[in-house]
């Protein structure tokens, strides 16, 4: 990814260099930006938290892991529909100035590429901790020689690197269907009852998935952590190309924008009394009323957080400096290598005893500069600016 001002908005979602001919909006790429610093904060999160799927975990021994763990649902319930969104809303205007072939062979080798060397480079440095344990469950079993190259195997997931997998199918999929019919153009301002009615839609939707893909299920085809989501990817994903037609980011008002906010707070409000009084089984899915309110909160919460994140970025943050542009044309390398940079630094802070959320805060303040550091060092690496 090159370092000009003309460069495409959020390269690690959309994986374009270009963004045509339409104005440039650094209000995207700043947004893109914090979702980049959250997906790290993220995995930091976990690192101490009460929910143990990182490469590298330290349970937390103390009950501000229970902060981390809300942190960590917040973030989730909204932050990977949106990467997934801004993603469809460069889809369409780099198919239409490339062309289907150029445009997949391009998506091919800016997201393919890095996938690649996330399973072939990164994957095995930051791995390794729990190969002793893997050998463990194997010598129980009777096999007491059990070589790295089949932990490898035995073990394989794409890692964070699962928004790239899905992002490719979400693509191909875009041009399956653009070269079988013509794109549907929503004309006017985004009303809202259509907003109501697209978050309505997304909770029985997602609800009744997670009858079938209950919370902490897990596709190993794809390595993806949150198949309950994808209802999530799949529409912000498509509506991200719809916006792009139909110019809705522009048309959102300052009021839509506190009124998302508002909705995210209320429902939350009445979201954690549910989770606090509720089992955990029944928060996960499997067709019980608890389920159907998570479901709404989370639809809520996500097109609420969204709508407001969209205003106050495009009103209050639609400009950019030599330091924004530094941390935009390096964050898609930041995603790529953070699990290399959180499990150093894990590893690293093993002597602090402290609470977990003392600790988060320690290495997160640490992760977020050191990631921007190592994915410029990498990015200097010959050809790397050509893929990255």
């Amino acid at each position: 990814m090159r370092g000009t001002r003309g460069e495409t908005a959020a390269r690690v979602a959309s994986g374009s260099s270009s963004s045509g001919a339409r104005a440039r909006l650094f209000y995207v790429d700043n947004l893109r930006i914090v979702l980049t610093a959250l997906v790290v904060l993220h995995h930091t999160a976990v690192t101490y938290s009460d929910i143990p799927v990182w490469f590298y975990t330290e349970g937390a021994e103390d009950p501000s892991g229970k902060v981390l763990d809300g942190l960590i649902v917040l973030n989730q319930a909204f932050s990977m529909g949106f990467f997934f969104m801004i993603a469809g809303f460069f889809t369409p205007g780099s198919y239409e100035r490339k062309g289907a072939r150029p445009f997949l062979r391009d998506r091919w080798k800016r997201l393919g590429i890095p996938l690649l060397a996330f399973l072939l480079v990164v994957r095995p440095l930051v791995n390794f901790g729990s190969f002793g344990q893997v050998r463990e469950e194997f010598a129980k079993q009777g096999v007491h020689e059990l070589p790295y190259w089949v932990f490898y195997l035995v073990t394989w997931d794409a890692g964070p690197m699962w928004f790239v997998e899905v992002l490719l199918v979400f693509t191909m999929a875009y041009v399956w269907l653009r070269r079988r019919r013509r794109p549907a153009v929503v004309r006017g301002p985004l009303r809202g009852w259509s907003v109501v009615a697209f978050g309505a839609g997304l909770a029985v939707v997602t609800y009744g998935w997670r009858i079938v893909v209950p919370s902490g299920s897990y596709l190993p085809v794809l390595g993806l952590p949150s198949p309950d989501y994808l209802p999530q990817y799949a529409s912000f994903f498509a509506l991200g190309a719809m916006a792009w037609r139909s110019g809705w980011a522009q048309s959102l008002s300052r009021r839509a924008g506190r009124i998302g906010f508002a909705v995210a707070g209320a429902a939350t409000a009445a979201y954690v009394p549910v989770v606090v009084l509720s089992p955990q089984r029944a928060l996960d899915g499997h067709g019980t009323w608890q389920s159907l309110v998570v479901a709404v909160w989370e639809s809520a919460f996500a097109i609420g957080v969204v709508v407001g994140l969209v205003v106050l970025f495009r009103e209050r943050f639609n400009r950019r400096g030599s330091v924004g542009e530094f941390l935009s044309r390096h964050a898609f390398t930041v995603y790529l290598m953070h699990p290399v940079v959180l499990v150093g630094l894990g590893y690293g802070f093993r002597w602090l005893d402290a609470p977990a959320v003392v600790k988060f805060v320690v290495v997160g303040v640490v992760a977020v500069p050191v990631c921007w550091g190592v994915a410029w060092v990498v990015r200097r690496l010959p050809g790397a600016d050509r893929v990255l």
